[in-house]
């Protein structure tokens, strides 16, 4: 019997859209929002631009694909681990600031997509991702006791820490303080009444 495809084509596993926007994260963090390229990114993954058709109708499509990836893994499944590891909305701050601190120095994504705030699907990602960062941040203030104005105030004013300690660390990361302990007494402040 006569196979119609080689033995590599027929082992090789079939992409999902996951593994597309995981891809295309990967690029836009390496090159910013112009590296989500259809052929470069299946070339990446040892696809043929067919996948890429079979899951997208087009680039746009990526893009958008690629945002809510970047919403649900760097957001939404954040706060479900927090929710069901720490009942202490203290603690969970705590856990937030400092892992969210590290990996945003770490990892310029947040920042590649800030600077491609002019481009309209990634504007909107930003809003929605602000959104719900402030709000669950200050979810936790209030639960900590604060009145919804002022949770909300320390919230919008962690957050933008967060977004400003980011931006420092890739464009002057020796502005930004190398001991931990800052992120801990900016905490403090933050939870003084």
């Amino acid at each position: 019997m006569h196979e119609s495809r080689p033995p590599k084509e027929r082992t090789r596993q079939r992409l999902t859209a996951d593994d597309w926007a995981d891809a295309a994260l990967a690029a836009l963090t390496e090159r910013g929002i112009a590296g989500i390229a259809v052929e470069p990114l299946a070339a990446s993954l040892g696809a043929t631009k067919g996948s890429f058709y079979w899951h997208f109708a087009n680039r746009d499509a990526l893009v958008a694909a690629t945002l809510a990836r970047w919403e649900e893994v760097s957001t939404e499944r954040i706060i479900r681990a927090l929710e069901g590891s720490e009942p202490d909305p203290a603690a969970r701050l705590g856990a937030l600031l400092r892992g969210a601190t590290a990996s945003a120095s770490e990892d310029p994504l947040e920042v590649r997509l800030l600077a491609a705030s002019d481009h309209p699907e990634v504007a909107a990602a930003l809003a929605r991702v602000t959104e719900r960062r402030v709000g669950y941040l200050a979810h936790l203030f209030e639960l900590l006791g604060f009145p919804p104005p002022a949770a909300h105030q320390r919230g919008f004013l962690l957050y933008t820490s967060y977004v400003g300690h980011a931006q420092l660390a890739h464009a002057a990361p020796g502005t930004v303080p190398a001991d931990p302990t800052y992120l801990s007494a900016a905490l403090e402040t933050l939870l003084k009444r």
